[in-house]
């Protein structure tokens, strides 16, 4: 094992293994998070896992479960504070829960597009996970070890920079990154996203018979059973009253027309059931039918290093409800049909399975300054996202979290130093990681879940 410059010896967290290798603790809590859901759908942890064999970053994007366990031991930040500790965060921050997309005001943006980790925490741990990401990503393609340290350099100087921008102002609550102030890869990402449209995701996903719209069957598009598709229609009216009266449509709006069970999505959710919903959408004409992404929640990974830290009350014990919270705190101008409800005892996020939506491919970045470009504005989002999520969601929250973060980073070349060391050691423990999984994978470990 590798002695840290952070002054720590990653075998195992305290007192939870002994004196076991690291790799029998990391092939154990693979095989303890994912037993649950394989139980669920065998098939779809069978996917992930071999989607986790394919690079460390994709390792990494799998086991968040992983980085909070050892976020519980590892030491704490020189620049953190009490208040510090209570950021809402996005909670699995990498390069690809970014991307481009339609807001509700009609703004095509790049933002944020997965919140199921939001929980609050320390605000470090966040940029942590992204710079992480930023070293396994830049070196799997092909970057040199001086490039790599320079992207992090890029991505938080951004992020300060964005922050101090926002100190003593409100400005992140208008905040966003189009293609009027963006360039490069970022801005070739939300030239992708509005040349989507609704007919063009209708079309790859349903098709019309004897004049109704339904889904197609796929591979990855299972039909349901009648008992879960009477479970799912009778959570429709909980997930309606979800939404706020104020950006609730007439009842009609959504009607459920079809539902298939979506295999194959996502990496560190997969397992967890997805359902898509197609519903009646603003008339009775198919072509402005809406596809409703349903997806089970389960406890924030957040929660494994700050335990109770978000109590369950603020979010009325509902991890759908939490994820909702989530989303509506950290992007201005949401998706109105965000929501959730709770089928056959099961939490469930929804929300619009966005016509207009452009993923982050961090393998288009072969050049240091392409690379470069986007992850200065990653570093803008992330403050972003710190920043807004506090009284300016919600009055009760009662503080300012630009200000309370900026108040703990007393030098920002120290801050800076202490992050990027973090991401260098981290992300060789990730890739030792990854080969102790791939070890356990090849040798089949993960073909039975009894």
């Amino acid at each position: 094992m590798r002695l840290l410059s952070l002054g720590i010896l990653l075998t195992v967290p305290w007192a939870a293994w002994g004196a076991a290798p690291r790799s029998v603790w990391v092939e154990q809590e693979i095989y303890n998070f994912n037993r649950p859901l394989a139980q669920q759908l065998p098939q779809e942890i069978a996917t992930k896992m071999q989607k986790m064999a394919a690079s460390p970053f994709a390792f990494y994007r799998g086991t968040a479960h992983l980085f909070y366990q050892d976020m519980k031991t590892l030491p704490a930040s020189r620049y953190q504070t009490p208040a510090t500790g209570y950021v809402w965060l996005e909670g699995d921050m990498h390069l690809q829960n970014l991307g481009a997309f339609q807001d509700s005001k009609g703004n095509f943006v790049f933002d944020t597009t997965d919140f199921d980790e939001g929980y609050w925490g320390q605000y470090h741990w966040d940029v942590r996970r992204m710079a992480v990401s930023i070293i396994l990503a830049a070196k799997e393609n092909g970057l040199g070890s001086s490039d790599r340290q320079a992207l992090v350099t890029t991505f938080l100087d951004s992020y300060l920079d964005t922050l101090e921008n926002f100190r003593g102002n409100d400005t992140e609550t208008s905040f966003k990154l189009t293609t009027a102030n963006t360039n490069g890869y970022v801005k070739d990402l939300i030239q992708a996203a509005q040349g989507r449209t609704r007919a063009g995701l209708l079309d790859k996903f349903t098709t019309i018979v004897v004049g109704k719209r339904q889904f197609k069957t796929t591979s990855d598009l299972v039909p349901v059973s009648s008992a879960q598709y009477s479970a799912i229609q009778g959570g429709m009216s909980s997930y309606v009253n979800s939404i706020s009266a104020s950006k609730r449509q007439p009842s009609s709006f959504y009607t459920l027309k079809d539902v298939r069970l979506k295999l194959g999505s996502g990496n560190g959710s997969l397992g967890r059931y997805r359902y898509y919903l197609l519903i009646e959408g603003a008339t009775s004409s198919p072509n402005d039918d809406v596809i409703l992404e349903m997806k089970q929640q389960l406890h924030s990974a957040v929660s494994i290093a700050a335990p109770g830290r978000m109590p369950s009350s603020y979010y009325n014990n509902h991890q759908g409800e939490r994820v909702s919270k989530t989303i509506k705190a950290l992007l201005n101008h949401t998706d109105p049909l965000v929501g959730h409800t709770t089928v056959n005892g099961q939490f469930f996020f929804v929300r619009e399975k966005s016509p207009w939506a452009e993923d982050f491919d961090y393998t288009q970045l072969k050049s240091f300054n392409r690379f470069n470009n986007a992850v200065a504005y990653a570093g803008a989002i992330v403050a972003k996202n710190h920043a807004l999520a506090d009284k300016d969601y919600d009055p009760s929250l009662n503080y300012s979290q630009d200000k309370q973060i900026l108040e703990a980073i007393t030098s920002k070349a120290g801050f800076k130093q202490e992050i990027t060391k973090f991401a260098l050691d981290y992300a060789q423990q990730v890739e030792l990681d990854y080969n102790a999984f791939l070890s356990a994978y090849r040798s089949g470990k993960f073909s039975s879940w009894r």
